[in-house]
C-alpha cells in the first residue's frame, strides 16, 4: 500500500506541474523528475517495472490506469501467471526467468510453467537473465520453455529474439532475419535450442566478429605466445632478474543496484585494484 500510495502521489504530483506548466504559470520551477512523469503520462517515455507477486502488478497497473499511462514492460513478474489476463487487458509485455523459483520470499509461487501459460494468454513474453554468464546462454533459457511448457520451437526461440525487440519498439530495426533490417545474425551449426548447439559465426552490421575456424586459430597463437612468454621468463629468473608479484586486471562487474542513486560509481571487482 505504501509503494503504490508514493507512485500515486508522484504522477499526482506531475499532472498537476503539467497543468500548471500548459496554464502559463511563471511561478513553476523546472523539475527533471516530474519531466520524465509527464514523458510517461503522454506516451513519450517507456517504463518497465521490477515486479513478482500478483498483489504489487495489480496494485500497478491499477494505478497506471487510473493516471492513463501504460507499463510498457513487467520485468521478472514471476507471479504473472496468476493475473496475465489482467495484464494482457492493460497491454503491458513480460519478460522473466525461465526456470528461477523458491530463492527468496516473494518467489515462493513462482513455477517453471509461467513463461508458457502468460505467452498462451497471449502477452509478449520475452525470457531475461539476471547475471552475464546467463545473458551467454539465453537460447537455452528459451528452450526450457519448450520443455516446461510444450511452446513451440519456434514461438520459443522468438521469446530471446523478435518477441523482446517489440518490447523495445525495434523490431522494425532487429529480432528477426528480413530484408531492410539490421544484419545482426549468429549462425548456428544445430537448433540454436540445443544445448549442442555452437555458434559458428556473429555477424553485427554485416561484419563478421566471431568465426569459430579463425577463433581455434588464434587459440593457437595465443596458446604459443603464451608459451613463449613462460620461458621467457623462466630464462630472466635463471639469470638473476628480480621477480615481482602478478598484478591482476580490474574487472568491472555491474550489478542492478549500482546506479540506483546515479552516483556515477562503478563496482570493480579485484584482488587490489577499486575505484
Amino acid at each position: 500500500m505504501g509503494v503504490q500510495s508514493v507512485l500515486a502521489d508522484a504522477f499526482q504530483r506531475a499532472k498537476d506541474y503539467e497543468a500548471k506548466i500548459k496554464a502559463g504559470d511563471k511561478t513553476v520551477r523546472r523539475d527533471l523528475e516530474l519531466d520524465a512523469l509527464v514523458e510517461i503520462l503522454n506516451d513519450k517515455r517507456f517504463i518497465t517495472c521490477h515486479s513478482y507477486i500478483q498483489s504489487e502488478i495489480l496494485a500497478l497497473i491499477a494505478t497506471a490506469d487510473e493516471y492513463g499511462f501504460k507499463v510498457n514492460t513487467l520485468t521478472h513478474i514471476l507471479e504473472g501467471y496468476k493475473v496475465a489476463d489482467a495484464i494482457k487487458k492493460h497491454g503491458s509485455n513480460v519478460s522473466t526467468f525461465s526456470d528461477w523459483w523458491a530463492y527468496k520470499t516473494e518467489v515462493q509461487d513462482a513455477i517453471p510453467y509461467n513463461a508458457a501459460i502468460m505467452h498462451k494468454v497471449g502477452l509478449n513474453v520475452c525470457i531475461n537473465s539476471d547475471d552475464a554468464e546467463m545473458a551467454r546462454r539465453l537460447n537455452q533459457e528459451a528452450a526450457k520453455v519448450v520443455k516446461y511448457g510444450g511452446v513451440s520451437e519456434e514461438d520459443a526461440f522468438k521469446m530471446v529474439t523478435l518477441n523482446p525487440a517489440k518490447a523495445l519498439h525495434i523490431d522494425n530495426k532487429v529480432g528477426s532475419i528480413k530484408v531492410g533490417k539490421d544484419a545482426d545474425v549468429v549462425l548456428w551449426n544445430e537448433n540454436p535450442l540445443s544445448i549442442y548447439a555452437k555458434a559458428l559465426y556473429t555477424i553485427v552490421d554485416g561484419a563478421v566478429y566471431f568465426d569459430r575456424e579463425k577463433d581455434l586459430e588464434k587459440r593457437k597463437l595465443i596458446s604459443a605466445e603464451r608459451n613463449r612468454l613462460v620461458q621467457k621468463m623462466l630464462a630472466d629468473a635463471k639469470s638473476g632478474t628480480p621477480t615481482v608479484p602478478a598484478k591482476p586486471t580490474a574487472q568491472v562487474i555491474l550489478h542492478c543496484e549500482d546506479n540506483e542513486q546515479h552516483t556515477g560509481i562503478l563496482e570493480v571487482d579485484s584482488y587490489e585494484d577499486k575505484l
